[in-house]
């Protein structure tokens, strides 16, 4: 008999925690190799984790609604013989600096980040410390609401978020009021209570009368916080245009029998859209960029992501890699295969990162326009909305006529830090043209 860990696998470079959701089996039940195990979150997407070996599940050391570091031992399995991880499988353990505090289970934890204190830190709350100029001092008085007073991410995000609201004076009373715990009820850790004084972000709701309270589900805790960080982040600015798609769509509705029948796979608007983007970003490359301090990262390549409805009414978005390496029948493939995988469930870490553009289709719900949200930390988002027939003026060498056209409003929001009126409007208007002049 042999005891082979399993550990909690590496989901993507950036990701150095998961949270359990679901154990599939139970000490004492037997296991295939490959069978799932249990299902885990991270801030980007829900995965299986599979057994590494085949025999019988003797421990588990988490449970669900845990948060667990990467290449912590997760569970135990008793095996005939011992049978090592297999390399493809096994997953990398980070070095000692990148490796966050365990949310339970601290003895079993391998060695944390600390503070002069008593105090751990994971990586990612040190970064965004540093990266928002807030000191060791500072972080210490910041309530955590994480297993055993641990900062989590998310304390970490709303303390930064009032402290940029309050121009920076909130620093000290954020402290005085932390030494008394945080109270889960006010909109920000250490918020003062209710009973000294209405904050700007407090509301009081009354649950009597005919209503009906819902939970939000991890999903929709995830986006507001990322949308919430977004517009604290970057200054949104959004243009509109509208463009003539008429030949665009014509052509669509005559070759997608074909299209399909063709090469396997279903013409949709979105990969023509893609094309349109692709073309135009490459004139404009500083719409592709990101900004880090003071510096500009302008992203030479082009990896569009597509916002993607999900049976549950969420949104998530998987990003075409090298948008600008594939021809109009390899983006409807990726752009098809994607929104399978998406509303399947079956998106990897991988399919939803290192975005530098984002495209929302928000006419798909009836929309004429809207004016999204920049997906962080890109500094651009395209929104796309209806295509109504409407009668228009058309310029003609024999003079001005009316005629009814296939219309369709665009509108981009950009971070007005990098983006300047003049260039945001000259490529929003750049891809109205690139759409009117469609060609087969």
């Amino acid at each position: 008999m042999a005891i082979v860990d399993l550990l909690m696998p590496k989901m993507g470079e950036s990701i150095m925690e998961a949270t359990i959701l679901k154990w599939h089996k139970h000490p004492g039940d037997t296991v295939k190799q490959d069978e799932s195990l249990l299902d885990i979150a991270t801030d980007k997407v829900d995965s299986e984790v599979p057994s590494t070996t085949a025999g019988v599940l003797e421990e588990i050391l988490f449970q669900v609604n845990d948060v667990v570091p990467v290449g912590a031992v997760i569970a135990r399995i008793k095996t005939e013989v011992a049978e090592p991880v297999p390399d493809e499988v096994k997953p990398s353990v980070p070095e000692e600096r990148e490796t966050p505090v365990m949310a339970s289970h601290p003895d079993q934890a391998p060695d944390a980040v600390k503070s002069n204190g008593n105090r751990f830190y994971s990586p990612l709350v040190l970064n965004i410390a540093g990266n928002e100029g807030i000191s060791v001092g500072e972080l210490e008085k910041i309530p955590g609401t994480g297993n055993e007073g641990r900062v989590t991410k998310r304390d970490i995000l709303q303390y930064v978020t009032h402290k940029k609201e309050s121009n920076g004076s909130f620093a000290g009373s954020f402290g005085e009021s932390a030494q008394s715990g945080f109270d889960e009820t006010q909109p920000y850790p250490g918020a003062a209570p209710e009973t000294s004084g209405k904050t700007p972000d407090a509301f009081e709701y009354s649950a009597g009368g005919n209503v009906e309270i819902q939970e939000m589900d991890r999903m929709r805790r995830l986006i507001a916080d990322h949308m919430v960080r977004s517009k604290h982040t970057s200054p949104h600015v959004t243009s509109f245009s509208e463009a003539d798609v008429t030949n665009l769509v014509t052509w669509r509705e005559k070759e997608k029998a074909d299209f399909e029948k063709r090469e396997g796979t279903k013409l949709t608007l979105t990969p023509l859209f893609i094309e349109a983007l692709v073309k135009c970003i490459k004139k404009y490359p500083l719409i592709n960029s990101s900004l880090q301090g003071d510096k500009i990262i302008i992203r030479k390549d082009i990896h569009i992501g597509m916002a993607t409805a999900l049976p549950s009414g969420s949104l998530i978005v998987p990003v075409i890699k090298y948008a600008d390496n594939f021809n109009r029948v390899g983006l409807a493939r990726q752009v098809n295969m994607l929104a399978n995988q998406a509303r399947n469930n079956k998106l990897k870490p991988e399919d939803i990162q290192d975005g530098t553009f984002t495209l929302t289709n928000v006419g798909v719900f009836g929309s004429l326009m809207g004016t999204p949200i920049i997906n962080q930390p890109q500094v651009a988002i395209l929104a796309v909305g209806a295509i109504k027939k409407r009668p228009v003026v058309i310029e003609t060498e024999q003079g001005d006529a009316i005629g009814i056209r296939h219309m369709m409003y665009l509108s981009m929001s950009y971070d007005h830090r990098i983006i300047d009126g003049s260039l945001g409007a000259t490529f929003l208007s750049a891809v109205a043209k690139e759409l009117e002049a469609f060609t087969a």
